[in-house]
């Protein structure tokens, strides 16, 4: 398939635009490019093949299961993107004066206070664009009590082995040195290992609970408990929160502060399907430094004159850390959010996260009587395969599985992570498969393994229907290709 740049003839075009409204500005020469930029010249038949041609080739969760280990892609229901496209809401200018913004206040206000029901903690800021955003964020709030105290001994961060790659990345960024804590045969955290990493230069302590193998710490209270008496504080990393929510609550386990992906566990399309919100929770006494503004009910009453009396409005912690993004974090994100929980109720919520645990239990059980489970005991809402042993015997990797998925249309599992598992798949099923859908990937994933058995050489080659076959990775990462170059 062609480039779009490479597609085309000068002079051709189109008018989508509609005529200026407002009065036009033209810049002076110091401002404009010395030549025009070099963009494609289409029709606007040839623009709706290319995207359409682009289209086809993507696989999102519309187009069949995507059991994507750690990251819930899962199917988004049509009425919260319609609600998010209410002319109300996507209308609304951020600089616009308070008394006009009641309606989207009210979603900020409710939204925080739901959310902070779901995750017991006392109040939330939805500046963060995304989940690592959302960590920076929350080791900021940690870092800022610390200062505040003068207590600037505190410079390291623990992070179990288990954890999301952004964790350390994001500690790094705080300026925290990182320690990591091994984890036990059984996947959880070493607790004497925790006992001994711990001390008067602990900031806090970084996990994700059920953890990256899928697995809930039965140990989970006295880990927050070394924690708090060592004087640090407690982060929660929302990513698996999908597993849990209504169920149990980070801020009943001990932490301090937490993030939240509503690109995976409250309604937006993950990826490609729009932009993400990280939005963090906090205990009470992290609150001061929350960034930017957070929307309350006014306590003076009518403040705007002769019209009617705003009954939300902006407040800044006094010791804020300051703005992570622009204004208000993505608005119309939130909006999906909150129209997701308010339809689920309080007895949708802890269903949805039952019915995902059910999901991956069921696979899990499923597939064990071929494929090697990294941790047998029950897992949550995710669990890891390790074809550790079947590529020692077979010469079969985790790669060639999950390329030979392609072939029956399924995307593949999270390949090779959590690194404490070699040869690792992590598959998430996510609760909005249907027990069809999980039999019949159930199906395939047997079908794939008796062909490692049988004809293994069949299975390196993998994928062999896709429009593109399996491409030199190790050289694509090394040598990545990143711009267009014209040939004149």
């Amino acid at each position: 398939m062609k480039l779009v740049f490479e597609k085309g003839s000068a002079g051709r075009g189109l008018n989508l635009i509609r005529e200026c409204d407002v009065p036009r500005v033209s810049l002076d020469g110091s401002h404009k490019r010395a030549a025009a930029p070099r963009l494609p010249q289409m029709s606007e038949n040839e623009i709706s093949r290319h995207y359409t041609q682009l289209a086809k080739r993507s696989h999102g969760v519309n187009d069949g299961f995507y059991p994507l280990g750690s990251c819930t892609m899962k199917y988004n229901p049509k009425v919260n993107e319609e609600a998010a496209a209410l002319k109300g809401f996507r209308s609304v200018h951020p600089l616009q004066p308070e008394h006009t913004l009641q309606g989207s206040m009210e979603v900020l206000y409710l939204a925080e206070k739901y959310l902070c029901e779901i995750t017991g903690m006392d109040a939330m800021t939805f500046q963060p664009a995304a989940g690592a955003h959302g960590e920076f964020t929350g080791l900021l709030l940690i870092k800022a009590y610390h200062v505040h105290r003068k207590d600037d001994k505190r410079t390291k961060i623990i992070v179990p082995d288990s954890a999301h790659g952004t964790n350390p990345a994001s500690a790094s960024m705080c300026g925290y040195e990182v320690i990591s804590i091994p984890s036990r045969e059984d996947g959880c955290v070493d607790l004497e290992q925790l006992r001994a990493a711990v001390g008067e230069d602990t900031a806090g302590l970084m996990l994700t609970n059920p953890n990256t193998v899928g697995l809930f710490d039965k140990n989970i209270l006295e880990i927050t408990r070394i924690v708090h008496e060592a004087g640090g504080l407690c982060y929660y990393d929302g990513a698996n929160l999908n597993a849990v929510m209504g169920i149990v609550r980070p801020g009943d386990m001990g932490f301090d502060v937490v993030h939240l992906n509503l690109h995976k566990t409250f309604s937006t399309p993950h990826g490609g399907g729009g932009p993400g919100s990280g939005p963090v929770g906090c205990k009470g006494f992290l609150m001061p430094y929350l960034p930017g503004v957070r929307v309350v009910m006014n306590p003076a009453g009518d403040t705007t004159g002769d019209m009617a009396p705003a009954r939300y409005v902006f407040e800044r912690a006094p010791e804020s850390i300051g703005d992570v993004k622009q204004f208000y974090g993505n608005f119309l994100v939130v909006v999906k959010a909150l129209t997701y929980i308010m339809s689920l109720g309080r007895e949708g919520i802890p269903e949805a996260s039952s019915n995902a645990v059910l999901n991956a239990n069921y696979m899990k059980v499923k597939l064990s009587d071929v494929y090697d489970m990294a941790y047998n005991e029950t897992c949550m809402h995710e669990f890891v395969m390790s074809l550790e042993d079947m590529k020692h015997k077979n010469g079969v990797t985790a790669m060639d599985i999950a390329k030979a998925l392609l072939d029956y249309g399924i995307h593949p599992p999270t390949m090779y992570f959590p690194l404490i598992v070699h040869e690792a798949l992590m598959v998430e099923p996510t609760e909005t498969e249907s027990k069809e859908t999980l039999d019949e990937a159930i199906e395939v994933f047997h079908k794939i393994y008796e062909t490692a058995m049988a004809s293994p050489e069949e299975l390196h080659s993998a994928p062999h229907t896709t429009p593109i076959g399996r491409p030199d990775e190790v050289t694509a990462a090394r040598k990545p290709v990143l711009r267009y170059t014209w040939e004149s």
